[in-house]
């Protein structure tokens, strides 16, 4: 392991990090009612451009500027208007987390989007992907690196309690090691990123940071092997979408520490099952693991299974504590 350590929680889940509306204060409210071990920082891509992953993370860059283009984001030479934006969103959503955390000490999850999703999705200003460009990857993921330890610092600073974790969001890397990844024009597909540099590439920023790193990828075929190796504190990954082929993977990475963040609730307006029974995968994969029944409720979290944008507030608010309840159950009956 180079990076540090997830914090020592029992019987905890926390949310991926988007929420309906647009409205901070009830987002923030939301995220720390529902959420007593980990709450996160919550993003409400509703706002419009800025607001939305790619637009938020690209507005964390260091000397980097990215605009909206008809074609989706691309970078520019200056901050423009979409920066402004992301920036005054951002620390909207600071100053609503900040009202509601007074007091408050223990682990709190912060995200961003990682750097071979963000160097997948915005162009260069001469109109490809940042991705086919391995020497501006590098350039995206040093300028991400420096701009991760401003905003750590920045919410240290407003609630000094809080114990940081940083969940990088890397839902197009399987996408990027395999090549399928789209050109700018969407005829063809870019070329498959070397596993052993996008491994390398994601241990340095988690070597800069001081803080826990979680990567959260809610495709299938997430590479937990390339990510235990990189350092990473913690996997968040779409439950549903695991086969028994990663058993091992898994395996091996509760084993080296890792916990795993496991999305079960459904992230859009659903039927609920009973919070235990939305867990009972998990416990079926721990027995088949041949995994510590009391290792369950302390190596893995519950999430929904993605992100909460596209669900409707009273669901969201009922899909956050229903992990919480999920979670408690995993303590309560292991077995």
């Amino acid at each position: 392991m180079t990076g540090h350590v997830f914090p020592e929680l029992t019987g905890a889940a926390t949310g991926v990090g988007s929420l309906p509306g647009t409205d901070a204060r009830e987002a923030a409210k939301t995220s720390v009612g529902a959420l007593e071990f980990l709450p996160h920082l919550p993003e409400l891509p509703a706002r419009g451009p800025g607001a939305d992953m790619i637009g938020r993370s690209a507005g964390m860059l260091v000397e980097l500027f990215a605009q909206t283009e008809p074609s989706g984001w691309r970078f520019a030479d200056r901050p423009g208007r979409d920066t402004r934006r992301a920036h005054s969103w951002l620390g909207e959503d600071l100053d609503a987390l900040e009202e509601f955390t007074q007091g408050y000490t223990g682990a709190l999850k912060v995200q961003a989007v990682g750097p071979w999703t963000l160097a997948a999705s915005i162009e260069l200003k001469h109109g490809e992907k940042a991705l086919a460009d391995l020497g501006a990857c590098r350039d995206v993921a040093e300028s991400l690196t420096e701009g991760l330890r401003r905003h750590l610092a920045e919410v240290r600073k407003r609630i000094p309690g809080a114990e940081l974790v940083l969940q990088l969001d890397e839902p197009s890397l399987p996408a990027v090691l395999a090549g399928s990844v789209k050109t700018a024009s969407g005829f063809q597909r870019l070329r498959a990123v070397d596993r052993q540099h996008a491994e390398e590439t994601l241990r340095e920023l988690i070597r800069g940071l001081d803080a826990p790193v979680v990567v959260h990828s809610c495709a299938p075929d997430v590479p937990l092997a390339l990510l235990r190796r990189a350092g990473v504190a913690g996997i968040s990954l779409d439950f549903g979408l695991l086969t028994e082929r990663e058993d091992e993977e898994i395996g091996e990475a509760v084993e080296a520490g890792t916990v795993i963040l496991a999305g079960v609730v459904p992230s859009t307006d659903a039927g609920m099952t009973d919070p235990a029974g939305s867990v009972q995968g998990v416990r079926t994969l721990w027995r088949r693991l041949g995994l510590s029944p009391e290792l369950l409720g302390r190596r893995v979290l519950v999430t929904p299974t993605c992100g909460l944008a596209g669900a409707s507030p009273a669901y969201a608010r009922k899909a956050l504590s229903l992990s919480a309840r999920a979670a408690q159950s995993l303590v309560d009956n292991p077995e």
